[in-house]
């Protein structure tokens, strides 16, 4: 049973909750409109808010993804069902320019990019903050599996309860602003209790799956995704070794990821011991459009540069602290020492221990390592020179 008025006191605002309009960002799955209904019960004053983010054939009709044509309906049925009003934003023009645009233009660089970030970076925490604003909204609440926590008055980040479905990860790019009026009712709650409370509430997506996939991109194919967005822009390529030699083609690098190891298009190096036969992509060379594959151990990575950095502590001038780094949203943190320039825009971090299949546009989130439930901020990783790099470099 969720303790309501711990509820209360996690939104961490004063006065009685009816005379606190809360906008939920709704997205038509269970947690967002659980998190609408604890508001409800609470006593808030709930406004419900859901995007309109694309229109994409069959992706409309896709079960598990957010914010298309049926996730709009379920939405509207949970506000019905609650007695809150709802609102449809219409916002595929910006979603195209600032998130999917960019995915497409990430991926013919060679990179691996993270759309779901920039969403909640240059769409979410943006646009539909100042629309919650404009509402007269005394906060904005999201279904997220993170916490918000006050400290000396300050509000800081943490981990979300429930570490299966902790979300922080997709969050670094926060603000200390948007932070101030944002809140995250369940991240003091499990998935199953959440599912609880939705059941009890006799909520339509009591049971509704959870969304897998990017929610734009149909049944996981990115690179079909990017050959539309960018028809005629990829090219057939060569894929070649370590040492130059062409082993086979390749029908765009679009196709590959950094680490990849599955479905390469070319067998392993036959005469040599099994450690070094598989082979794995190491880089991808979008100025000469070749794929470079490799023995594991040329994923080998010691440093990384990270840009566009995002702290949710204060820094003064240029420096140095050990951090907790988490390079996936599925890997486990790592520990290294970071190295902030002046203006704290970005960052040198180098491991402890060599990590493997790091790739540039994804992201690195830094965490502290006295409360590792505490988020530091994070960058995007703009530079992951591997064993590879390092032997071109020493020859050059």
């Amino acid at each position: 049973m969720v303790d309501i008025n711990k509820v209360i006191e996690e939104m961490d605002l004063e006065g009685n909750p009816s005379k606190h309009r809360i906008v939920v960002a709704m997205s038509g799955g269970v947690d967002s409109s659980v998190t609408a209904a604890l508001l409800v019960e609470a006593g808030f004053d709930v406004v419900g808010l859901t995007m309109q983010l694309y229109d994409y054939g069959k992706t409309v009709q896709k079960t598990g993804a957010c914010c298309a044509g049926s996730d709009i309906n379920d939405a509207r049925l949970v506000s019905s069902k609650l007695g809150i009003p709802h609102y449809v934003l219409n916002y595929e023009s910006i979603f195209q320019d600032q998130v999917m645009n960019d995915f497409a233009d990430s991926y013919i660089r060679g990179e691996t990019p993270i759309p779901c970030v920039r969403c909640n970076q240059t769409v979410k925490f943006t646009d539909m903050f100042d629309r919650a604003k404009k509402l007269g909204a005394s906060a904005m609440a999201t279904g997220h599996y993170i916490r918000r926590k006050t400290k000396l008055g300050n509000p800081t980040l943490h981990t979300g309860i429930d570490s299966s479905k902790d979300q922080s990860y997709f969050l670094f790019a926060t603000t200390k602003k948007q932070l101030d009026f944002v809140r995250f009712p369940l991240g003091s709650l499990t998935k199953d209790e959440t599912r609880s409370v939705a059941r009890r509430y006799e909520l339509n997506v009591a049971d509704k799956p959870d969304s897998q996939d990017i929610c734009f991109v149909p049944e996981g194919r990115y690179a079909d995704v990017v050959r539309k967005l960018r028809p005629g822009t990829i090219d057939e390529g060569n894929i070649i070794d370590v040492n130059g030699n062409v082993l086979g083609k390749h029908n765009g690098i679009i196709d590959f990821t950094i680490g990849q190891r599955k479905g390469i298009g070319v067998g392993g190096r036959k005469g040599v011991d099994d450690n070094n036969s598989i082979l794995y992509v190491i880089a991808l060379d979008a100025k000469n459009n070749n794929v470079i594959v490799g023995p594991k151990e040329f994923l080998s990575c010691n440093k990384i540069k990270i840009s566009d950095c995002n702290w949710l502590i204060d820094l003064y001038q240029e420096t140095e602290f050990r951090v907790l780094v988490k390079l996936r949203n599925s890997s486990q943190p790592v520990i290294g020492k970071i190295k902030v320039n002046f203006d704290h825009s970005y960052a040198y971090l180098s491991f402890d221990k060599p990590q493997f299949g790091v790739s540039t546009g994804q992201a690195a989130v830094f965490y502290n390592v006295r409360e590792s439930s505490h988020i530091l901020g994070g960058g995007w990783i703009t530079e992951a020179p591997n064993k590879l790099a390092d032997i071109r470099l020493n020859h050059a």
